[in-house]
Formats: structure tokens, C-alpha cells, sequence
């Protein structure tokens, strides 16, 4: 059966575009076919805003790359109509191993609450994410949404001109040019459209190597996420497996530095590693192999003018932890609504200094705990393998040591603690966890749940409480969802209060909470959250 990543889905089609007299303008132009540009697409076409999406290449990525995938993110994939899927052929897992030489030291449950829709994580190739998300967009189109993917067009030139963005297109039938009033550049790690601005990133970049295979084969290891500190197979170094479907696996083993990296991928140099680690009698077969450099790094700023950066085009972190392609989903998430509503003309462009702030805030998070896990996994100086070491081996018998093991904090969603856009916390006793800047955590609703009911719209939350159907605040529609209180709801929204008002964004994040329904206050609450804060 042909793979996945051999079938063209989005082939070279002569635009329209191409023949016009003039450079024609679109309201959004998405600069790469990757998880986080078909995400940002899906998102905006959904609301109605027309966009083109500019791909060189005219398939999924080739390997699996991106493999895990956190709760959060999958509930913004169930917001653009593709989360089901994903889950479906997906590898659900929460427990996790830890091994330090030849032995366990010790495991843990990443399996959260009950009452949320969605797993802790799983693990799914990147090119079925990427085949989904092309689905999606597919119907969207059969829908008559406002979205195309063209690929065969590698962008040339970039260039803000104040009220558009200038570009020139490169196709197998020669170049053209074309606008937009915004341009997202989700281009990935080595960005031309960032090099085309002359941006850069700062950061740190980690003198370490290490080498990803993906490996066919029939295993009976179980659905876990296994850990090893200075294995047999490995010694001085760190591995990890991960289990995929269709009976691939994902190993990763630490080369060090100064390594030869094309001489390290070649079969003949990747099969003997792998078969000190898995054993002489198991068969299997090479998917992918790739060599990667840890890097920490992010933009200085997201927003440049008409031109905004999303993903690794935007920052780059180790892979341990799960962030990178988790944090890209969340920046389209976070970036989109915002969007729609400048595009509208409800509100200011300003509005967009906030994903900025919000999603700079989210990187420096994401950095510093990969930064944390890099330096624990590969520690430079004998003093600091040492201390490494002794709470590894503390960590096999004593349950204080075992938080300070970092194999890789894997990702969580970010709280956008500070953001301009959040109103004041009038709640008393409520849970801390559901404070302004923070993401909705799920709750069971009747015969479904609480994310479902909120959608992708400004919404009135009522828990035990009154509020009118919907208030229209310049332009900006809040609608109402009431629901009575439960024990999850109690516990994750209410805490000692009897009952609260929430006002939520489009993106699911908690803008501010009240013990009553109060009009001028979720009106001013309301202009905060879009950015009208002169208003207020």
C-alpha cells in the first residue's frame, strides 16, 4: 500500500490569481501546509474569512515527526472539526517509566480526572495529523468556506507595505505576484519568510545530538512512555521509546556533540544501535531516521507589522515535553478570533499586540521547562551528572525525589496570567485554576461536555446563575450557555461559591468571572477582552 506521505493532496493548480492583470489581495495568506498554517486556516474559514494557503510541497510531511499530542490541543482540534479523528487512530497513553541504568526506578499516571472528553495524550504520526486537518479543510470547501490550498508555490519575496503584504510566488509555470492584508508565516524552524524580513531568534542552542528513528516492527511492549537515564544500550547517554500506530515506534537515542551527522543516519550505523537496544532476534524496519539539535530559541517578537509568525517559525524548543507542535496549535488558537475581529473592524489592530504578549508569555514558559529538561537529560559537567544521578537513584526508593526527575515535563496549557485582556477576578473562593487568562478545563454537561457547549464564540458562562441569551457589546456577540452546578463543575469553576458568571473568549480561556450577572461589568469586561481598553 502506498504511504501516506507519497500521495500528493493539495498538487500544483494554475490559479486565477496568476493570470489577472494585477497582484489580486486576499484577506489572509498562510505561508506553510504544516499542522499550525492548516490549523490557522481551518480556524479563520470557519468564521468566514477567506484565506489561501502557499505550500512548496504538495503532500504531508515525510516521518512521523511531531508524534504526542496533549489534551488541550485535541480540544481545539474538536473546535475546528477534527479532534475525532485524531483520537480514533491515535495511541492513547498516560503512564510513563522511568530507568536509570538497567533498572525502573520508578513510574507515573498522567491519566487526569474523570469528566474530560479527551485523553491525557496520545501519539499519532504527524502525517495523519496533517491528512486530517487537509480533510477538514476539504469539507470546508464542499461546505463553501472560504479556503484554498495551493501547492507548488514556494514564496520568493515577502514584503509589508503598510496596509498589505507584498508577495511574489514561485510555481512550476513561473512566478506572480499576490497581497495580503495579513500574512501568517507558518513556515517552520528555518523560516525563509523570517529570513526574508531579516528576523532572527534568540535563544540558547544545546551542544547535544540526538538521533530519531522510526522503526516498523511487532513488539509486545506496552502502551508507555519509557525513559532511560545511561541504559546498557546507551551508556553515558539517554533513549526513549514511544509506541505509534500501524506498529511503528518512535526511539530516540542521545549521540552527543561531536558527531559526523549524514555518517550517524545511514542504516548501516542506525541498525546496530537499534539492535543493542531492542535485541539480536527482533526484526524491524527502518521508517525514518533524522539526526536533531536541541534549540530553546523564540522570535523577539511574534507581530511584525502585517506579518505574524506562528510555530516554529515563531520558537523552537526541545522535543522532550511535547511543545512544539502542541504550542503551534495553541498559537493559531489564540491568534485567529483576534483576527476575525480586526478584519471585521470591531476592533482595534492593536487587539493583535496581545497575541504578542499572550503567546511570548506561553514560549518563555514552554523554553524554560525544556530548557529545565535538556539540562537534566544532558547534564555538561561531571558535578551536575552526579547530582543527577544521586536523584535518579533516590528517586527508585524515596517518592521526594521523584518530581525533581525530569525525563521531559511534558506539555500543559498556558494561563495567560498579566494579559491585558483579562478583567479584574470578582470571585470569591474560586478555584484558582479557572482565574482570568486560564484555559477552560472540560467538565461532563448532561449527555455531553462543557468545551462542546462553549464553541468557538464570546461566551456567557452561568453556573447556577441568571443572564440574558446574548449581549451585543459594539459589534462583539456574547451568547449564554447556563448550566446547573455539579460536583466537577463545583470543583473546577465554583469552589465555595454558590454559583458564578463567567465571560469566556472564542479561544476557551477565561477573560473574568463575577458571583452575579452584572450588564456593565461584563460590558467592560467585554471591551477588555477585545482590546478596547480605553473604553472601559
Amino acid at each position: 500500500m502506498t504511504k501516506i506521505f507519497e500521495e500528493p493532496l493539495y498538487p500544483y493548480e494554475r490559479s486565477p490569481d496568476q493570470d489577472a492583470p494585477h497582484a489580486i489581495r486576499h484577506p489572509v495568506v498562510v505561508i506553510g501546509a504544516g499542522p499550525v498554517g492548516l490549523a490557522a486556516a481551518i480556524d479563520l474559514a470557519q468564521q468566514d474569512v477567506p484565506v489561501v494557503v502557499l505550500d512548496e510541497n504538495d503532500k504531508v510531511s515525510f516521518g512521523s515527526r511531531a508524534i504526542c499530542f496533549a489534551k488541550r490541543p485535541l480540544e481545539i482540534l474538536d473546535r475546528l472539526g477534527c479532534g475525532q479523528p485524531m483520537v480514533d487512530k491515535g495511541v492513547k497513553w498516560e503512564v510513563g517509566k522511568v530507568f536509570f541504568g538497567d533498572r525502573q526506578v520508578y513510574e507515573f499516571n498522567l491519566l487526569p480526572e474523570e469528566g474530560h472528553e479527551r485523553p491525557a495524550f496520545i501519539n499519532l504520526q504527524q502525517y495523519y495529523f496533517e491528512k486530517y486537518l487537509v480533510d477538514r479543510v476539504r469539507e470546508l470547501q464542499a461546505a463553501g468556506k472560504p479556503v484554498e490550498i495551493r501547492g507548488g508555490s514556494r514564496v520568493l519575496d515577502v514584503s509589508d507595505k503598510g496596509d498589505h503584504v507584498a508577495l511574489k510566488v514561485d510555481t512550476p509555470e513561473g512566478a506572480y505576484d499576490l497581497q495580503a492584508e495579513w500574512l501568517i508565516a507558518c513556515d517552520g524552524a528555518g523560516s525563509p519568510t523570517r529570513a526574508m524580513l531579516g528576523l532572527d531568534f534568540v535563544g540558547r542552542v544545546f551542544e547535544d545530538n540526538f538521533l530519531i528513528a522510526d522503526v516498523v516492527m511487532e513488539a509486545d511492549f506496552p502502551t508507555e512512555r519509557w525513559f532511560w537515564f545511561d541504559p546498557p544500550f546507551n551508556r553515558g547517554q539517554s533513549a526513549l521509546l514511544h509506541k505509534q500506530p500501524d506498529g511503528v515506534w518512535r526511539i530516540d537515542l542521545q549521540l552527543g556533540w561531536a558527531i559526523d551527522k549524514e555518517r550517524e543516519k545511514k542504516p548501516e550505523n542506525v541498525i546496530p544501535r537499534l539492535k543493542a537496544m531492542l535485541g539480536e532476534e527482533v526484526e524491524f524496519e527502518l521508517e525514518w531516521v533524522s539526526i536533531y539539535t536541541f534549540q530553546c530559541r523564540r522570535m523577539e517578537k511574534f507581530r511584525h507589522g502585517r506579518v505574524i509568525f506562528a510555530g516554529d517559525s515563531a520558537h523552537q524548543v526541545s522535543p522532550f515535553g511535547a511543545r512544539g507542535a502542541n504550542s503551534g496549535v495553541q498559537d493559531t488558537d489564540n491568534l485567529a478570533w483576534k483576527l476575525k475581529l480586526v478584519i471585521d473592524g470591531n476592533v482595534p489592530e492593536t487587539l493583535l499586540d496581545s497575541y504578542d504578549i499572550e503567546r511570548i508569555h506561553g514560549a518563555d514558559e514552554n523554553i524554560l521547562n525544556s530548557s529545565r529538561s535538556t539540562d537534566f537529560i544532558t547534564p555538561k559537567s561531571d558535578m551536575s551528572r552526579l547530582l543527577r544521578d544521586a536523584v535518579l537513584d533516590l528517586s527508585e526508593h524515596h517518592a521526594f525525589a521523584r518530581p525533581l526527575v525530569n525525563s521531559g515535563r511534558l506539555s500543559v496549557p498556558c494561563t495567560y496570567d498579566g494579559s491585558p485582556l483579562n478583567s479584574v477576578d470578582s470571585l470569591p473562593g474560586a478555584p484558582e485554576r479557572t482565574r482570568p487568562g486560564a484555559p477552560c478545563p472540560d467538565a461532563p454537561i448532561g449527555d455531553g461536555y462543557l468545551l462542546r457547549r462553549l464553541g468557538d464564540a464570546f461566551t456567557i458562562l452561568a453556573i447556577n446563575r441568571d443572564g440574558p441569551s446574548e449581549l451585543i457589546e459594539d459589534g462583539v456577540c456574547a451568547r449564554l450557555v447556563k448550566v446547573p452546578a455539579d460536583d466537577a463543575l463545583v470543583e473546577r469553576y465554583l469552589g465555595t461559591a454558590s454559583g458564578a458568571v463567567y465571560l469566556i473568549r472564542p479561544d476557551q480561556h477565561v477573560a473574568g468571572r463575577w458571583e452575579q450577572y452584572d450588564e456593565n461589568a461584563m460590558r467592560a469586561a467585554i471591551q477588555r477582552a477585545t482590546g478596547r481598553e480605553d473604553r472601559v
